[in-house]
C-alpha cells in the first residue's frame, strides 16, 4: 500500500462473501461490508448465481482503500460485476488509494470476475492487488480493462502511479506472479515495445487445472478474428503461463474495443472450458 500523508486518515472498506451450493444452486451463505461497497444484488443467473458490487461513492478518493474477500465453496458458481467503473480521484503527493481482492476457490468451484473499467483520474495513484488461491477442478478468470484517464478532459497519462499485482496459488503452490508499475511522469511510455500509441490497457486471466493448449488455441484463434473497431485498432497476444493458467494482454485506444474483446476471450473460454453458452443479457 502507498504511504499516506501525515495528515491524511486511511479509511478501509471491506466486503466479504461466501458462496455455497445448496443442491439447486448456489447461494450466499454470508456477508459483511461496509461503507461505500456492498453487494447490491444477488440473483439466479442461468445456473449459477449472478452478484453485483455496488460503490455509494464518487469512487477512490486519496487515503481509501477496498478490501474483497470471495470465498467459493466446493461445486459453486458466481459471476461478479460491478454496476460502473472504478473511478481512482487525485491524490496528494504522498497519498494514494489502494484495492486488496481476494479469490479462494475450493474443489470445482467456479469464479468469473469481469468488473468494469478503472478509470485513472489526473494525479490519481492506485496500488491494486489480487490474490488467488485455487482447488483441484477450481476455475478463477477475470478480465480487467484500464483507462489512462478522462481523455475528452485531456488526461492521458497524467496520472501519478499505479501498481497492478496478481498472485495465484494452486493449494500451497505459487503458479503465477505478476507485478507492473507505471509511472507516467519518469515511462517513456511512447517508446516503442512500451505502450507506443496505445492508450488504454487490458488482461484476461484464466487459471485452473483444466488448462490446456487446446484451449490457448481457442481464444489465439478469437484474437485473431477479432472484429474492426473503427478506427480504433487492438493489439494483442495470449500464451500459457507457467501452471495452470492463460495471461491474455490486448492495448488500444479506447476502451470500448478492449471491452467487446474482453468479452469475446470470456464468451469462447466459457463455452470450451465449462460448455457454457454466453449469459443471454451479454449476447450480441
Amino acid at each position: 500500500m502507498f504511504p499516506s500523508h501525515n495528515s491524511l486518515q486511511t479509511q478501509t472498506s471491506v466486503l466479504r462473501a461466501s458462496f455455497a451450493n445448496g443442491g439447486a444452486g448456489t447461494f450466499v451463505t454470508d456477508k459483511y461490508h461496509t461503507a461505500p461497497i456492498k453487494i447490491a444484488k444477488a440473483f439466479p443467473l442461468e445456473g449459477q448465481l449472478g452478484v453485483i458490487v455496488m460503490d455509494v461513492s464518487p469512487g477512490l478518493l486519496n487515503g481509501d482503500r477496498y478490501e474483497f474477500d470471495w470465498r467459493a465453496c466446493a461445486s459453486t458458481y458466481t459471476f461478479i460485476t460491478n454496476q460502473s467503473y472504478t473511478k481512482v480521484h487525485p491524490s496528494e503527493e504522498e497519498g494514494g488509494s489502494s484495492m486488496l481482492q481476494s479469490f479462494v476457490l475450493d474443489e470445482d468451484a467456479v469464479i468469473e470476475h469481469m468488473p468494469e473499467p478503472i478509470m485513472l483520474y489526473q494525479s490519481a495513484r492506485l496500488d491494486n492487488e489480487t490474490r488467488v488461491t485455487l482447488a483441484p477442478g477450481a476455475v478463477w478468470m477475470q478480465a480487467d480493462v484500464l483507462c489512462p484517464g478522462r481523455t475528452l478532459r485531456n488526461e492521458v497519462f497524467r496520472y501519478r502511479e499505479l501498481r497492478n499485482s496478481l498472485t495465484v496459488y494452486y493449494g500451497e503452490e505459487l503458479i503465477f506472479v505478476q507485478r507492473q508499475r507505471v509511472k507516467p511522469e519518469e515511462q517513456m511510455l511512447s517508446a516503442s515495445g512500451c505502450w507506443e500509441g496505445q492508450t488504454h490497457w487490458a488482461t484476461f486471466y484464466l487459471f485452473s487445472d483444466r488448462v490446456n493448449g487446446t484451449l490457448l488455441e481457442v481464444l489465439q484463434t478469437v484474437l485473431d478474428h477479432l472484429p474492426p473497431f473503427q478506427q480504433h485498432t487492438v493489439l494483442a497476444g495470449a500464451t500459457l503461463t507457467y501452471r495452470h493458467g492463460i495471461a491474455v494482454s490486448a492495448a488500444s485506444t479506447a476502451a470500448w474495443p478492449l471491452q467487446q474483446t474482453m468479452r469475446l476471450l470470456w464468451q469462447a473460454a466459457r463455452m470450451s472450458l465449462l460448455g457454457k453458452p454466453p449469459l443471454s443479457f451479454l449476447k450480441s
